[in-house]
Parts: structure tokens; sequence; C-alpha cells
């Protein structure tokens, strides 16, 4: 059973969900994803998982969002993973997965249905 969080540690709700995840016994992998960003091809697994567009994973209030052109919406999904993957303080945290499934961390408890 392995469980991985893609975790921003400077997210009160990422470190939160860290948290929570290590009081009910968990060690995850830990994958700060601004350091070490998905490629597409886990970001397209990661959307798939939560059952999500890209859009609808991305932080749409981060400077990063306009300044990349991410808010035209003739964009296709593998565009928008494109800049998710090119700018990835735009990716939703905190994202835990095991066993083929993901949630986010918002709020903290939501991950625990993986548990």
């Amino acid at each position: 059973m392995t469980i991985s969080i893609y975790h921003n540690p400077r997210c009160s709700k990422s470190r939160q969900t860290l948290q929570l995840l290590q009081d009910n016994g968990v060690t995850p992998d830990v994958i700060e994803y601004l350091k070490t960003p998905p490629d597409a091809d886990t970001l397209g697994r990661l959307l798939d998982m939560l059952g999500l567009q890209p859009r609808e994973l991305m932080r749409t209030k981060e400077p990063e969002y306009q300044a990349s052109g991410a808010d035209d919406p003739a964009l296709s999904r593998a565009q928008l993973i494109d800049l998710m993957v090119a700018n990835p303080k735009l990716i939703e945290r905190p994202i835990v997965v095991k066993d083929g499934k993901a949630a986010i961390g918002r709020p903290p408890e939501r991950v625990l249905d993986l548990l």
C-alpha cells in the first residue's frame, strides 16, 4: 500500500493534510510538486483518478493563470495539462493518491476516504 501526496510545504491545507495522514499512521511518499512537477502523462492520470477536467484542477487566482494564457477557453485538455506542467503553481494542492484513486485535500478530511 503506497500512498503519495503532491505537497507544497508552504500551503497550510497541504501541511494539514500531511499531518492528518501521519496522525492516521500513514507515512506517504511526499512529492514536492513545485520542485518535481508531474509530467503530462502523470497529470493526465491524476485528472482521470480525480474525475476532473484540467481547468477544475487549476488554481485560477494565481497570477500565472492569466499570465500563462490558461484563461483562454479555446485551449484543449492537452494544452491545459502542458500549462500545468510548465507552471506547477497552477495545480491545486494537495493531491493524495492511493491504489489508483486520488483526492484533493480541501478540506484535508477528504483524503480519509482513501485510507
